[in-house]
């Protein structure tokens, strides 16, 4: 009979876990050992301990039960492909000099072991001790800034404990917040009510606090994260290098210290879907890591089947992790990614991401990544409404998160004590990157705005009941969202430019976002100019101006793709990313079926073809733009029966002469 490794909870509420140790991927230490009686045979104090009975070096490093069966490496070894050594001795514990008594008046704890700098985890040894000091003089010596234990880390958290969830308390929901300020909360700031615990982060902000365990399906994740091991073998520390290196500095949406603290201490309770769509992103530069490119690719397919099911199981018990989690999963194209985008959203009320945190009691780090989840949720509701042509479910009238500012970056778990202490912490991200993903939010609001204005139900009726004044109504409210995105792109840093001498690869697509909002505006403007809208028959010179700046448009656009370089495809791009490849050719070719004369016509057909194979190019060494290839050749098919245009001197004037023209044409 395999023996039962036993995981002892953190929080108080959980209950003990019993799982059979061939299906268990990795035991989390434990803060506290259970007392048990000696079974029979049990070496005493007295007496020395054996091999058999005493933790292995790896384990004792972890802090993880050791289960040896029949003289084989323990189960904990094995799963980590590790050698089974029992060299190293017990650590002596050593009490603190100066004890301080505890704030509410209890019997001062007792400190955790001093251990040695040289038999602490890798990632603690290679944190510069240097830059965690304060940057100007003080009357009195402050401590280093030691980087706080990772489990405690995330137990002193709202949104991310292992064995507790939350659910936001709206404010017209059966618990009355007049109620909940009369109940008697603790040093947490939690109250225990009939129904479970509710923690207060606010003097308006409540949470229930759940167990993990009351759900049926939390032993199931457990074995969900072996399964993703296996399919990534012993790779999995390469990928999440990879993952930090290409894809975080463009999306930071995870808390990258706290993470690789805690994947370096030889914690492995990560939520299984967040670890697969970690890995899934990194995959694609797997060829570019020299020992990685030896061996076989895992399987895609695998692990998002395997991260698609975790998710739905993890979404009953909301947490940050499946949040995050989702958010990267939807960086690639789904057939679901719409109902998977609502979900999200759904999720994020339900942690209270809309909301301000900026003043809430939790830790500093926490209610930065909150912060910048937020805005990462924002930033995907909104383009997959314009994606999918569908209404966003984020409202500026339940909107309340504060702007990101650069201290929002900051990848350290800041402690209580540390912030105090105002220790300044250097940013561990690219600084040019962080500034990229806060001009993509600015833009973004510009984007909602056209979408809002044009592409909502009551924007298209507002305009069909303009009847022949329908362009000019366009006009009128293009003009104020045309300015902002004219001066947002006039405020670029130098950096953010295409044209900078050395800007990070990130910035390809932050310029196509900008080129897709715009497009997006003389779209609207050029749909109405066709001929299923009635117009005054004489103003053609306004036609003439319209079409012209929709080409100039184009053409930027177009021009833009052939500009990329290799360092730009290899980068990080945003999900909408390939559908907004698409929308050059697709207001492209309304161009080209809207054209009131065979050379226009002629002209825009041409331009696609060289766009066409401009996304051909590009889609080998980013086999992603592929789709958009595809979607190129769907609007190219329907415009197959496209009727023979009138030729020279019946269409618009100066069309021929101007022809001659475009390819000079620059943004």
């Amino acid at each position: 009979m395999a023996a039962a490794v036993v995981m002892h909870p953190l929080a108080a509420q959980s209950e003990t876990l019993h799982l059979n140790s061939s299906q268990l991927p990795n035991a989390d230490p434990a803060t506290s050992k259970a007392t048990k009686p000696p079974a029979k045979g049990a070496i005493t104090n007295d007496t020395k301990r054996t091999r058999s009975e005493r933790p292995c070096d790896g384990c004792r490093r972890r802090k993880s039960k050791c289960v040896v069966q029949d003289s084989t490496p323990c189960v904990l070894c094995k799963f980590h492909k590790e050698e089974c050594t029992f060299v190293q001795g017990p650590v002596p514990r050593k009490r603190k000099a100066d004890e301080e008594p505890n704030k509410d008046g209890s019997a001062p704890k007792v400190a955790k072991p001093a251990v040695a700098i040289a038999s602490q985890p890798p990632n603690l040894q290679a944190a510069p001790m240097g830059r965690l000091l304060p940057s100007v003089a003080r009357p009195h010596p402050v401590r280093p800034h030691v980087r706080p234990d990772p489990q405690a880390t995330l137990d002193h958290s709202l949104s991310l404990q292992r064995h507790r969830h939350c659910r936001h308390i709206g404010s017209t929901s059966a618990l009355d917040m007049s109620f909940l300020t009369h109940c008697q909360y603790g040093m947490v700031n939690e109250a225990a009510l009939d129904f479970g615990d509710v923690r207060r982060v606010s003097p308006d902000g409540f949470f229930e606090m759940l167990p993990d365990a009351a759900f049926p399906t939390h032993e199931d994740e457990l074995q969900a994260l072996w399964e993703v091991e296996q399919i990534v073998g012993s790779n999995g520390p390469a990928l999440i290098d990879l993952y930090f290196d290409k894809v975080h500095p463009s999306y930071p949406v995870i808390q990258r210290r706290a993470f690789l603290d805690r994947h370096g201490s030889g914690d492995r309770q990560f939520s299984s879907a967040l670890l697969a769509a970690m890995y899934i992103l990194a995959i694609r530069w797997w060829t570019q890591d020299p020992m990685l490119a030896q061996q076989p690719i895992p399987s895609v397919d695998a692990l998002e089947a395997l991260a698609l099911r975790s998710l739905n199981v993890a979404m009953q018990r909301p947490k940050l992790s499946s949040l995050q989690a989702g958010l990267l999963l939807l960086q690639r194209q789904h057939a679901n990614a719409w109902p998977m985008t609502v979900q999200l959203v759904a999720l994020s009320q339900d942690l209270g991401l809309h909301l301000d945190c900026s003043n809430w009691e939790l830790p500093l780090w926490e209610r930065r990544l909150r912060k910048r989840l937020s805005w990462a949720v924002y930033m995907q509701d909104k383009w997959s409404s314009l994606v999918f042509g569908r209404p966003s479910h984020i409202h500026v009238s339940e909107w309340a998160v504060a702007p990101l500012t650069m201290e929002d970056f900051n990848e350290e778990t800041i402690t209580d004590e540390v912030e105090e202490a105002n220790v300044e912490l250097e940013l561990t991200d690219d600084e040019d990157c962080v500034n990229i993903f806060l001009q993509m939010i600015g833009l973004t609001n510009i984007m909602a705005e056209v979408v809002d204005t044009f592409y909502t139900q009551a924007g298209i009726a507002e305009i069909k009941r303009s009847g022949n004044q329908a362009t000019q109504l366009i006009l009128s409210k293009a003009k104020p969202v045309q300015l902002k995105l004219k001066e947002w792109f006039a405020n670029l840093p130098p950096y953010a430019k295409m044209d900078s001498d050395d800007p990070p690869p990130s910035v390809g697509y932050l310029h196509l976002a900008y080129f897709a909002t715009e497009i997006s505006i003389h779209r609207r403007i050029v749909q109405s100019l066709s001929p299923g809208f009635t117009r005054s028959a004489a103003d053609n010179y306004a036609l003439y101006i319209c079409r012209s700046a929709a080409k100039t448009r184009l053409i930027s656009a177009m021009d833009f793709v052939n500009r990329l370089k290799p360092e730009h495809l290899d980068a990080f791009w945003f999900f909408a990313s390939a559908n907004n490849f698409a929308l050059i050719a697709t207001f492209g070719n309304l161009l080209r079926a809207t054209a009131p004369g065979h050379e226009e016509a002629e002209f825009y057909e041409m331009r696609l073809k060289e766009y066409r194979w401009a996304l051909s190019v590009s889609s080998k060494p980013a086999r992603w733009i592929g789709q958009a290839v595809a979607l190129l050749d769907v609007t190219n098919h329907m415009l197959e029966s496209l009727p023979e245009k009138p030729r020279s001197g019946q269409g618009t004037p100066r069309s021929r002469t101007d022809s001659a023209h475009d390819r000079e044409v620059r943004l």
